[in-house]
């Protein structure tokens, strides 16, 4: 297996075009829905979508004093819970860095938010008794494949304070309904406030250890760096965004918007995994405005913002910028990382006005 190129410069790779067509992001109309629809959720699956036998198990084990496993009918016949979450994926709005990492060439669509039912992980710790020294629990999926060379399988950990979180599920169930291939059935993670990458899917097994992960995900892959060769930062809570639906009507090409001159509504999505949001500010050919921030509906999940734009015809270019009480505020312009996460600059939109 080749290793991946350094970030290049130029047009996509067959490569990048069908990593572009299997996975895909949310269509950006779709941030009026509260929750987003099972099938216009954004996907990102790195290898391929395992097959859910019906003797699929999940264990738990490692430093514990009683391991375990339980069926996917077990699990189902547990108490629920049930969480809305907002999830992103850390590579969301790669494809506007240049040079470019080649890999999936995310813009702006790789965020959801979806109701997600299962059983708190920190439950079934308990059940199975952590040993004294645990400093990690770490998940391992089914899904299996090469990433830079690398035979493995995708696995991932939780520092144990995070992992103890009572919103971190075992997942059964998206949007009330059992879940789809695509998203991890029979069972999943799910990590709120964290990048997606932390939501492992086909889950198999979970293991209480007592050292760092080391695994290729983890320790190589989703991490902050801005040059090649360094261990950068890894990647965990989402940063501080926002989003809104494009109006009026779409060219079809260049995705470019025509509105009618006049009041037009502006609506979107704020979230941020360190801290709510409590400023959105939107923007006519760089002059800001506030507009109006709801509170949050679950603390997991997006926030919706909204203003009235009055319209004049003519080319208008229209953005949106959030700042979180933590005081963590999207930059005007993309911030350098190697491998593009993190980017969550400022979203432009062009717009046509006509009379």
């Amino acid at each position: 297996m080749s290793a991946r190129r350094p970030p290049i410069v130029g047009r996509y790779t067959a490569e990048e075009v069908e990593l572009a067509t299997r996975n895909h992001g949310m269509p950006l109309e779709a941030l009026r829905y509260d929750v987003t629809p099972a099938g216009l959720h954004y996907l990102l699956i790195h290898f391929d979508i395992p097959p859910s036998d019906e003797g699929w198990s999940l264990g738990i084990g490692g430093l514990v004093e009683r391991p375990f496993s339980l069926s996917v009918a077990e699990l189902r016949s547990e108490d629920s819970l049930t969480i809305r979450a907002t999830l992103e994926c850390a590579g969301n709005g790669r494809g506007q860095i240049s040079p470019r990492y080649p890999s999936v060439p995310w813009l702006e669509e790789g965020v959801s938010t979806a109701e997600w039912t299962g059983v708190p992980l920190a439950r079934l710790l308990q059940r199975a008794r952590l040993r004294d020294g645990v400093k990690e629990i770490v998940f391992h999926g089914a899904d299996r494949g090469f990433d830079h060379g690398l035979e493995h399988d995708f696995a991932r950990s939780l520092p144990l304070h995070e992992a103890m979180r009572e919103e971190v599920l075992v997942a059964h169930a998206m949007n009330r309904a059992p879940l789809p291939p695509q998203h991890g059935a029979p069972l999943r993670l799910v990590v709120p406030r964290w990048y997606g990458m932390a939501s492992v899917k086909w889950l198999r097994a979970i293991e209480a250890t007592e050292r760092p992960f080391d695994g290729f995900q983890q320790a190589v892959a989703y991490r902050f760096r801005r040059a090649q060769g360094e261990k950068g930062e890894p990647c965990s809570l989402m940063r501080v965004n926002s989003l809104m639906a494009p109006p009026g009507i779409p060219d079809f090409y260049t995705r470019r918007r025509i509105v009618q001159a006049g009041e037009v509504e502006i609506s979107g999505r704020t979230w941020s995994g360190s801290a709510p949001v409590e400023r959105v500010e939107f923007a006519v050919d760089g002059k800001w405005t506030n507009a109006v921030v709801a509170k949050p509906q679950a603390p997991n999940a997006w926030q919706s913002w909204h203003t009235v734009w009055q319209a004049r015809v003519g080319e208008n270019e229209l953005a949106c910028r959030a700042t979180d009480s933590g005081g963590n505020v999207q930059p005007l312009d993309p911030v350098w990382d190697l491998s593009g996460f993190g980017n969550n600059a400022v979203q432009r939109i062009f717009v046509t006005v006509r009379g």
